[in-house]
């Protein structure tokens, strides 16, 4: 998945400014990162994508 591809994931599943702050501050415990952290580290961003389907109630059509 590429890194825009993900971003267009984030923002329609949580709404542009929720994403981006959700990406900042929330630590998805099975990365023990948050989204930006995990992205900056080199963590794929289907690895990422899927710690984010696994922690919140996205919909199926995004997952």
């Amino acid at each position: 998945m590429r890194l825009t591809e993900f971003w267009q994931r984030m923002e329609e599943a949580f709404g542009g400014a929720y994403a981006h702050s959700l990406a900042v501050d929330y630590r998805l415990p099975t990365l023990g990162a948050t989204v930006d952290e995990a992205l900056r580290r080199g963590i794929d961003t289907k690895d990422v994508w899927r710690a984010v389907v696994a922690e919140f109630d996205v919909p199926k059509a995004l997952r």
